[in-house]
């Protein structure tokens, strides 16, 4: 039989680790860092390359929210010239990738998983685009969000107008010349109106119910007094509302420039068009916005003020010295709120939707997800033994999803995949 004809009669090779983690971005080398100290046999399978998303999926003049010196990985943390800045799209990117070459993660790059299922023999078999792979174990490390949404109503845009997710969006000058609608005011909505805003553009913006903080406070990151209260090693079911807390909308704040405040009332004020939330597209090209705007930024700004509120009773409690500091004044308040926008009459040549994500955990195929696609477990371990999660928004506190907490999170499961294999050799 020829050489070329023998592959297609015989089984594919079948590669084996003790561990497999699905994905390569800080998350999933958190674990990896963890498992090779500890000996255990492990890949890290990645769909594109290692931290790909910090450069390909954020917008040219994008920042970290968070400080500097909250960038901490497992034996490793920034140690640049900026603890208290923020650092650029290009300079996480290469951070995160640094980490990854400071203990030679194993990462096998261009190998997206296109199918994990439970393995009659035990342990999990994957199906990638660089062959098929077992584990006795799998960490899945892709993060929680994965297709960018929009709602049903933008396929009756004008096919003149150019719309793009915020996952897409790049910079001012990648958009048509014209005026820009913003929709949605989450931590990247309200940072690329801003962008834009900067820029020169026309900004029109559909303001949601994304609560906001401010950057500084009494001397001090808000960031940084939060940290030093404990405010991200509360585990979520000791929040207020408990499991609920993995909906919420991150706060909306920027790391641009040296930080500061997200002000929608300024921006109004220096010529932003405010909404509130949009509801619908007429046939006629003409957008619709209910009348929440006005509800929306004294809710945001109540969240601002109750977190200046738990840093006075900290400082108060703790007997600091730090400065006092006299609380925000609205400097804006629409007059009447506009529930119809002529996208045409307006000169609108592109409409940026940040309106968040969806899940798609199509490919992990086990019983382990509610009823609307998210994962069930507690602190990332599932019910299907040997099946972790990693990565995801307040896996376990509010610093699970960002540099903050990951340290902590990948550690808990080490330990966990590290006692199952134990139990399975003493079987």
């Amino acid at each position: 039989m020829s050489e070329q004809l023998a592959p297609t009669l015989c089984p594919p090779r079948v590669r084996h680790h003790d561990v497999i983690v699905v994905g390569a971005g800080q998350a999933g080398l958190a674990v990896s860092w963890h498992l090779t100290r500890r000996g255990i046999d492990h890949l890290l399978l990645e769909r594109d390359t290692t931290a790909h998303e910090w450069r390909d999926g954020r917008w040219d003049n994008f920042t970290l929210v968070t400080p500097n010196w909250q960038c901490v990985l497992p034996g490793y943390a920034y140690d640049g010239p900026d603890p208290d800045g923020f650092m650029a799209r290009d300079e996480v990117y290469r951070f995160v990738r640094g980490y990854a070459d400071s203990f030679g993660a194993p990462v096998l790059e261009h190998a997206g998983v296109r199918a994990v299922t439970r393995a009659p023999r035990g342990g999990y078999d994957l199906e990638t685009a660089a062959g098929s792979f077992h584990a006795n174990q799998v960490v899945v490390a892709t993060g929680g969000y994965h297709v960018p949404t929009v709602p049903r109503f933008a396929e009756r845009l004008p096919a003149s107008i150019t719309q793009l997710h915020s996952a897409g969006y790049r910079s001012p000058a990648a958009l048509p010349a014209g005026a820009v609608l913003v929709v949605g005011t989450g931590q990247s909505g309200a940072q690329i109106a801003e962008d834009l805003h900067l820029a020169g553009r026309e900004v029109h913006l559909a303001v949601g119910n994304a609560p906001r903080v401010a950057r500084f406070y009494r001397g001090r990151d808000c960031v940084a007094w939060l940290h030093d209260m404990g405010h991200y090693d509360v585990p979520i079911e000791d929040q207020p509302g408990g499991i609920g807390k993995r909906e919420n909308t991150n706060h909306y704040v920027t790391g641009r420039d040296g930080g500061r405040d997200i002000d929608l009332r300024r921006f109004a004020l220096e010529g932003m068009a405010l909404y509130g939330r949009m509801t619908g597209l007429d046939p006629d090209g003409t957008a619709r916005f209910d009348t929440s705007l006005e509800r929306s930024l004294d809710a945001a700004d109540a969240v601002a003020d109750g977190i200046k509120n738990a840093i006075d009773g900290y400082i108060a409690r703790a007997g600091i010295d730090a400065p006092m500091e006299p609380r925000y004044t609205p400097v804006w308040r629409p007059e009447h709120e506009r529930t119809a926008l002529d996208l045409r009459a307006a000169g609108i040549s592109a409409v940026v939707w940040s309106v968040g994500f969806r899940t798609d955990y199509r490919w992990l195929r086990a019983g382990v997800f509610d009823g609307e696609g998210h994962p069930c477990h507690n602190r990332g371990v599932t019910t299907s033994p040997g099946l972790y999660f990693v990565g995801l928004p307040w896996l376990h506190t509010w610093g699970s999803g960002r540099f903050a907490a990951i340290a902590r999170d990948a550690e808990y499961l080490a330990e966990r995949i590290a006692a199952a294999a134990t139990a399975t050799v003493a079987a």
